[in-house]
Parts: C-alpha cells; structure tokens; sequence
C-alpha cells in the first residue's frame, strides 16, 4: 500500500450526504495538512455552482471554475492547512476518471503555487490526492500523484477514517507590526502587470521573514526538538511565538526608478496548526513564518484587485493626488467547535459579518453563525494623522494582543510619502 491518509470521520459524514443528493459529478476539494509519514484530511468542500452555469453545463466538468475556487479556498487557510487534492463523486468506473482527476490536480496545484512567495523547502511533501467515490456502491478508490512529476503513475494509497483527527494539534500564533515599501511599475493598466511587480517587490521583505529568528515561548529551539516534548499528550497546546525581523533598508541603500510606491505598515496575526506526532520546532517555525507571508501578500492582492476594477470602470475621471484605503482584517472560523482548528477570511471596513458568513457557506460550505466567528485577533484600521518616521520600521509584539489591522499606502509618483500610525491606507497620487 502507498502513502497513508489519515481523514476525519466528519468528512465520511459529508462526503455521504453529497452522494445522496444524486448530483453527479460533484468535484471538490480535500484540506489538510501534510506530514513525513502520513497525510490528515480534516475538511472536504463541494465545488459551489458557477451563477451564469446551465442545466446542461452542471452535467460537464468546469476545471477552470474548480481551479478558481481551490485558489480562493487556499487563500482562507492558516499555516499548516493547504488543499491536499481533489475528489470527484460520480458514477462512472474510476479507472474512466483517473485522467479527469489528474488534470484537475496538476491544474490545481499550479494556480494555487503561483501565488505562493515563500521558497520550497526540501522536506515538503509533493503527493497529492485524487479521491473517487461511486455515490451508488459507495466504493471510494484514492490514488497519489507527485506533483514534481507531471508524468508521474498515480500510486493507490490508504484512505482511513478516525474520529477527533485535530483535535490534540498544536497552536502556534504570533502578532507582528510590519512596514515595507514596495516599487510598482508605470504601466499598471493591467491586472497582470500589478500582480507580478508586487510579488517581486515583495521578494525582500519575504526574504527577511524566512531568514528572521522565530523564538516559540520566548525561547529559541532546536530546529530537531520537539514541540510537545514534557507536555500532555493528545491535548491541544497553544505556543505563543515572536519573529525577530531586520528592518527593509531597500530604499536606504538605492534608488529606483518607478511609476509608484507601495507602502503596507501595520500589524497582523498569524496563525499555525501543526499535527501531534511528533512535530518539530522547525516544522512550526516554518508553518507560521509562511502564514505570515501569505496573509500580507493575500491582503494586498485582494486590496488592488478591488482598485483594479474601480479604476477600470471610473477610467478618465479626475483622480485625488492621494487617496487612502484599509486593508482587510482577518477573522476567523472554527471548523467545529470542539476543535483548536480554525479557517479565515478577510473583511473590508464596510463589509458586514453576514457578508463574511456568506463566503465560507459558498466557498468551504461551512454552516457558521456570526457569533461563532472570532474577530478579536485584529481590529479595524484606524486613520490617524502624524510623521511617523522616528518609529522602528518593523518590530515584533510580546504579547498576543488585539493589534491595528495592517495597512497599505500606494504613491504613485517617484517620491516616498510619509504615512500615519496605526492606520491602514492607500495613497494614490499621479506621477
């Protein structure tokens, strides 16, 4: 038998109750985390009905609109969870749709590494699952594809159900104020054109958070040494961590020509689970600090890609010499309530909360009442005015505290603007 998967009794409950609705094919999405010897399924999501999608079109598979929603679904995961693969419920033989499955999982996997910023590391696991069930026989059939390997056999692997599969993880959380400044381009007509300058700007400062030191209960570990080591087994720990960071000195030391400065200053809570067998303080480490990196990138891609729109559709009108905008909070979900585990999402200032319980029903199909969802780990941006510029550039926060929501300036000019404190904004001037 290849790799084995260890999966939440949760998702057999969900997985039987789409093979009930006779819906066929119903594609979907498998959530996880990865480990040296065995995989853990904790969550399942259906793939959610296009809007403008037909009677007919229902029946065909759209890999394009499966692929968007494992890109929008990644974006809602902490540390330590990632899409692990897909499944398909279907009543044709497996072997007819092994192909299917494999194309989707390859499609999968490069939308949503596309947008990762952080460098692979050699003990990442490359296996990915491709899950058929039948919904008459109920025969479910999992095989592993190497997603280094596009040609690649697919491997059967061991699928196994267990009850309470999260419930002893690990919490590791930290707060971290941050303050960069990242060149755009002077052709920012294109979405496409944006996206890439950011991600390379962006390049340093993520540089900076992997090689920063991450010290877990104020100590630095051991890379080999274990996180639980002289606590109860199978209850969950929380860890509070900081990141000790050097500063971005980027425009200190250089100067660039370009068509506009991206300025993100703020604080952000970050968050990573991590298995109880065995896990390593490097493996934790890494979870986090990757976290980080993908909440900020996150924010900021979905923060122009809202001013993309806006100024696609307001083209020719006057623009503001400035302008400011908040970044997103983060707020988070539980996957179930008996759980340490938790999903994300990201809500603008004048969004609401039933807007934010909206997204995880269409998305990860996650029944939550408002209540349920926790927003105290972050508070809104507030706009304060003043020169900030005797402030460290980025510093780390004992405590594990509410803090101010990150924020972004953009000047669209050549020169370096001056931001307020503890205020998320976008400043837009014309060059």
């Amino acid at each position: 038998m290849g790799r084995g998967y260890i999966v939440d009794d949760t998702v057999e409950v969900y997985l039987s109750k789409l093979c009930e609705q006779r819906a066929c094919p119903v594609t979907g999405l498998l959530i996880g985390q990865s480990s040296a010897q065995r995989d853990f399924v904790i969550m399942a999501t259906r793939t959610p009905q296009r809007e403008e999608s037909t009677a007919a079109s229902r029946n065909c598979l759209d890999k394009e609109w499966v692929t968007e929603h494992a890109r929008q679904v990644s974006r809602m995961l902490p540390g330590g969870l990632s899409v692990l693969g897909v499944f398909i419920i279907d009543d044709s033989d497996a072997k007819d749709t092994l192909m299917t499955l494999q194309q989707l999982v390859f499609a999968v996997e490069n939308l949503i590494s596309s947008e990762y910023l952080w460098s692979p590391a050699d003990d990442d696991v490359t296996d990915r699952i491709t899950l058929h069930i039948n919904p008459k026989t109920r025969k479910t059939v999992c095989r592993t594809l190497d997603i280094k390997d596009p040609k690649s056999p697919a491997k059967p692997a061991d699928w196994r159900y267990q009850s309470s599969v999260c419930s002893s993880w690990c919490t590791v959380s930290c707060c971290l104020n941050v303050d960069m400044l990242v060149p755009l381009p002077d052709d920012r007509t294109t979405s496409v054109s944006v996206m890439k300058h950011l991600k390379e700007g962006l390049k340093l400062w993520v540089h900076h958070i992997e090689t920063g030191d991450c010290l877990i209960g104020g100590r630095k570990l051991p890379e080999d040494s274990e996180l639980t080591a002289g606590q109860k087994r199978n209850v969950a720990q929380t860890f509070t961590a900081q990141l000790l960071v050097t500063p971005d000195e980027r425009f200190t030391d250089e100067m660039q020509s370009c068509g506009g400065i991206l300025s993100v200053r703020g604080a952000v809570h970050s968050t990573a689970y991590i298995h109880n067998n065995k896990p390593k303080a490097k493996l934790a480490e890494k979870l986090l600090k990757r976290d980080v990196v993908s909440t900020v990138a996150t924010r900021v891609q979905m923060l122009l890609e809202e001013l993309l729109i806006s100024e696609e559709e307001s083209r020719g009108g006057g623009k503001k010499e400035t302008e400011r905008f908040c970044l997103p909070c983060r707020i988070y979900c539980p996957v179930k309530v008996s759980r340490p585990v938790s999903v994300c999402d990201y809500r603008f200032s004048d969004e609401s909360l039933s807007e934010v319980t909206d997204r995880l029903k269409e998305m990860l199909d996650i029944d939550v009442a408002e209540g349920d969802l926790d927003t105290t780990q972050e508070m809104p941006a507030e706009f304060i005015e003043g020169d900030v510029a005797e402030e460290p550039a980025v510093e780390t926060v004992d405590e594990l505290k509410p803090k101010r929501s990150s924020f972004v300036g953009i000047v669209m000019a050549t020169a370096v603007a001056l931001l307020a404190s503890a205020a998320s904004m976008l400043y837009l001037s014309d060059v």
